[in-house]
């Protein structure tokens, strides 16, 4: 058996194990189209000798930008690692300038893009970079195709040569810069290995249970960012057929077709699908509304491993049968197993989740990681609510005296790309510096309690941990998104976008006029509702913490207009920049 110490082995594995008719499926003009094991490897073989014939040396770096996941991702990921270059995958979402900075830095000789609206971003700016050629994966009129290179690969004579590129490939190698999409600042390319996502895969394979060759994966997080990339690597190794999501808007379709036992997401797209089910619960009438809240407030006070006594767990399979398994209907009937990543989860979607026998296994990581450090694990008592679970095999963690969790282990990355400095800035000997606040149970269960960065002072000297109250808000079905403020302040203050599906719901029922956000925004009767979500948060937290003053911003928080990374995190001091003036109204006023 192939021992895999490259992330190229992967697929190679999966050859000798599974060989899968169904290895990587995308959908193209409304038909699934399947590569097998077999041709996933053809092509990514002959994608290596392509880039060859075409000059690609060791250590030249291939950009790669795709705004879906795609078959062509993967082939074109294998066949640049195993001539011993590096992929830079980038965020389809960000800006030109961003495109410019990335490519520069990374010094990209060649960039492959999905699309024509990618293309055109990329144009824009294609002659400030060092770039020689663009190639696209759709078909697009007059541009390089991706099977240009394919072609190019079609003649097998230069087969040794990639095989001698293979064999130079060491595990401690340079495989990928990922350039994070950072809350702050300039983005950081962060030095992956083979052996730092190897290791990682490996070490989360034991914490997911898989049918190994028979199992299906809807993969829809980008691909460019590392949780999903490693997933891809694990499912792969697994035997798991991996299906790629059209978009997020065609998910709800996806699912019915495809029947995947596994999916992965952000905690903000699982909280919009539970806002969607208790919305559709509350259209219901008589006894069919209140048997699914009923299921609802049974859910919320779901405790794993029968802890609630047999009574529950009775109530708890009635509930299952009449309520909870249209949830799982709608996520396509087959769903097992869901993993959450990159922010909190809120405890109400885990424990209502995991009631209705769809569990959502939150692990957690950082892209200097590779990215998993610790993931729950319904399996032998290794699922705690509230946790982000046990540390996986080989990788260390120690809290220091600020409370700050340090890593330490095969996956930690190489460092930042061309900036010592900054990596020496995050690490003290082996341990790497998370900037989260946490900490782990004599049984070893991982809590985050805040980002270390994002705490602050108010001018009274009380320290506000902003995460856990923003959470706690949106709970709310009117938050959409929120950011908590009041540094230096002398007091926490919220800057609020409503949930506007929600709010035209509710402005409908209490026949107020929808038309104009921004006036509705100033609308009397829609603060006095916010303002009751705000005192009802507010009673879970201290004087010091609670909210005093909110400002609504009319405007919907997005990737493109920059309040949030591609991952969905809030971009702080963009958003402090962009809602300045409704920020200083709430403290000069």
């Amino acid at each position: 058996m192939i021992n895999i110490t490259r992330i190229f082995d992967f697929p190679y594995y999966q050859l000798e194990k599974y060989n899968l008719s169904k290895s990587l499926t995308t959908k193209y003009e409304g038909v699934w189209v399947s590569t097998s094991t077999q041709d996933y490897i053809d092509k990514a073989n002959a994608i290596s000798r392509g880039l060859l014939r075409l000059g690609v040396k060791p250590n030249d770096k291939i950009a790669i930008i795709s705004s879906t996941n795609r078959t062509e991702w993967n082939i074109m990921d294998i066949g640049v690692l195993q001539i011993g270059a590096q992929n830079i995958p980038i965020y389809p979402t960000i800006s030109e300038t961003d495109y410019e900075y990335i490519l520069n830095h990374s010094e990209a000789t060649y960039c492959i893009v999905s699309d024509k609206v990618v293309l055109d971003k990329l144009n824009a700016i294609k002659g400030n970079t060092l770039l020689k050629q663009v190639y696209t994966f759709d078909d697009i009129e007059n541009e390089s195709n991706w099977k240009e290179i394919l072609a190019l690969g079609e003649d097998t004579s230069n087969q040794d040569q990639v095989e001698t590129c293979k064999a130079n490939v060491g595990t401690d190698d340079l495989a990928t810069i990922i350039y994070t999409s950072g809350t702050t600042g300039t983005p950081k390319g962060v030095m992956l290995s083979h052996k730092n996502i190897v290791s990682d895969v490996l070490g989360s394979e034991k914490r997911v249970p898989f049918n190994h060759g028979s199992s299906r994966a809807l993969s829809f997080l980008p691909v460019c960012h590392v949780f999903e990339r490693m997933l891809l690597y694990l499912y792969q190794y697994c035997g798991v057929e991996i299906y790629f999501a059209e978009s997020i808007d065609k998910m709800s379709d996806n699912l019915k077709e495809v029947h995947p036992h596994v999916m992965a997401a952000v905690p903000r797209l699982y909280e919009k699908v539970y806002d969607k089910i208790v919305a559709k619960g509350g259209e219901l009438t008589g006894i069919k509304k209140a048997l699914f809240f009923w299921a609802i407030d049974l859910g919320l006070k779901y405790e794993p491993y029968g802890k609630n006594g047999w009574w529950y767990e009775k109530q708890l399979s009635i509930a299952r049968k009449l309520i909870f398994s249209k949830w799982k209907e709608a996520l396509g009937g087959h769903i097992e197993i869901m993993v959450s990543g990159s922010a909190p989860l809120q405890n109400r979607l885990t424990r209502t989740f995991a009631a209705a026998g769809i569990p959502i296994m939150e692990g957690y990581g950082l892209t200097e990681t590779s990215p998993v450090i610790s993931v729950n694990d319904q399996r032998d008592f290794g699922f705690r609510i509230g946790t982000i679970g046990k540390l996986i095999d080989k990788v260390e963690v120690k809290i220091a005296k600020d409370g700050e969790i340090l890593v330490k282990g095969p996956n930690v990355m190489l460092g930042y790309y061309k900036d010592p400095e900054k990596t020496a800035s995050v690490m003290t000997g082996d341990y790497f510096h998370t900037g989260d606040i946490g900490e782990i149970s004599e049984d070893g269960f991982l809590k985050i309690t805040d980002r270390k960065k994002e705490i602050f002072k108010t001018s009274g000297g009380k320290y506000v941990a902003p995460a856990i109250i923003e959470n706690k808000l949106k709970q709310s079905r009117f938050i959409e998104q929120v950011m908590v403020i009041g540094e230096g302040e002398k007091m926490p203050a919220a800057l609020i976008q409503p949930n506007f599906d929600f709010i035209e719901e509710w402005a409908k029922r209490h026949n107020i006029d929808f038309k104009d956000v921004t006036a509705l925004c100033k609308d009397q009767r829609l603060l006095d509702r916010i303002q009751k979500e705000i005192d009802f948060s507010n009673k879970d937290f201290g004087k010091w913490e609670q909210i005093k003053v909110f400002k609504i911003t009319p405007e919907v928080w997005s990737i493109e207009k920059g309040h949030l990374t591609p991952t969905l995190k809030l971009k702080r001091k963009i958003i402090k920049k962009i809602y300045k003036s409704s920020i200083e109204s709430i403290y000069r006023s």
